[in-house]
């Protein structure tokens, strides 16, 4: 296997590379094709393809020489005004050297900016409108000051549906000679939840331990436990068998190593998959709901999930 992250090795180069954001793509496409192109904001969850796509916007506008007037910032790291100020307001303002007549600079994870550089960006952006288009990408709109809102175009991305990570995962394997089960395959969907690069550092991370990808290489590689035993830990409760599902807790917690937050999500979602009336099914969110929000508050973890157990118990 190759040090080099599958994320960066495996991206699309160019908007035809992009799968399941055809709207987008085709709108991206009509920037090209005209040459020009609004400030635009990206905005979804991650690992959607938000700074692929305008990367790849910016490969096929301006060609394999795309970097000569292109600039990448993470905004989480570089948030403040005086970024705004020195690094974006000097590169925006400086002619662009290509056939296209503007530049393109990328502010990724633009929702972590704080409003005071958003206030500043805002002058920039229309300051510089001839020499510079922006594309801030942010997972939460929400967060981006409604003036800057107003001066972009908005692309929203959606999560990749279960069939395209499966045939990109699928994909990645052949190339690097991995062997995939199927129950391997979908833990590393599950523990994606639509997020592509997830998905494929997952499938990394176990393809280092071992070329056969397994159900439970993945969960020991994400630190979760597998269904079956959460779900084992649950029936155990339900049936009234306290001790018994409160043994199954403390091999999730001690052996396994895992957070009480992580055994709350997960019980969370496997209480979906239970086969109870939906009324049972309501009760027990609001019991997750309450000893989750005790987690955060500082609870001890193990009293607070066997307090969950005795609870399901209790019902029985």
């Amino acid at each position: 296997m190759e040090a080099a992250l599958w994320t960066e090795k495996y991206r699309p180069k160019t908007l035809d590379q992009i799968v399941d954001q055809e709207e987008i793509v085709s709108r991206l496409k009509e920037f090209v094709t005209r040459g020009s192109m609004p400030h635009s904001l990206f905005a979804g969850p991650p690992g959607t393809g938000k700074t692929t796509a305008a990367l790849c916007l910016a490969h096929d506008l301006f060609g394999e020489r795309f970097q000569d007037v292109f600039m990448e910032l993470n905004a989480s790291d570089e948030r403040g005004i005086d970024v705004v100020r020195t690094t974006v307001k000097e590169f925006a303002r400086m002619a662009s050297l290509s056939q296209v007549p503007f530049k393109i600079l990328v502010l990724d994870e633009a929702d972590n900016m704080t409003n005071d550089a958003q206030a500043a960006l805002r002058r920039t952006m229309e300051k510089y409108t001839e020499t510079c288009r922006f594309i801030l990408c942010c997972n939460y709109s929400g967060r981006i000051i409604e003036p800057i809102q107003s001066r972009c175009a908005l692309f929203r991305f959606t999560p990749l549906p279960e069939s395209k990570i499966v045939e990109h995962l699928h994909n990645i394997a052949k190339q690097e000679g991995l062997k995939v089960t199927e129950s391997g395959l979908k833990s590393v969907v599950e523990v994606a939840e639509g997020d592509l690069r997830k998905g494929i550092n997952t499938l990394q991370a176990a393809a280092s331990m071992s070329k056969g990808i397994t159900e439970e290489a993945v969960y020991q590689v994400v630190g979760r436990a597998k269904p079956t035993d959460v779900h084992e830990m649950l029936t155990h409760a339900m049936k009234g068998d306290f001790i018994k599902a409160r043994e199954e807790l403390r091999q999730l917690l001690v052996k396994y190593g895992l957070s009480g937050s992580e055994i709350v999500r997960q019980i969370h979602s496997e209480i979906f998959r239970l086969p109870v009336p939906e009324k049972k099914r309501i009760s027990l969110i609001e019991a997750v709901g309450e000893i989750d929000y005790r987690l955060v508050q500082g609870g001890d973890e193990e009293i607070q999930l066997s307090a969950l157990l005795a609870k399901l118990a209790s019902d029985a």
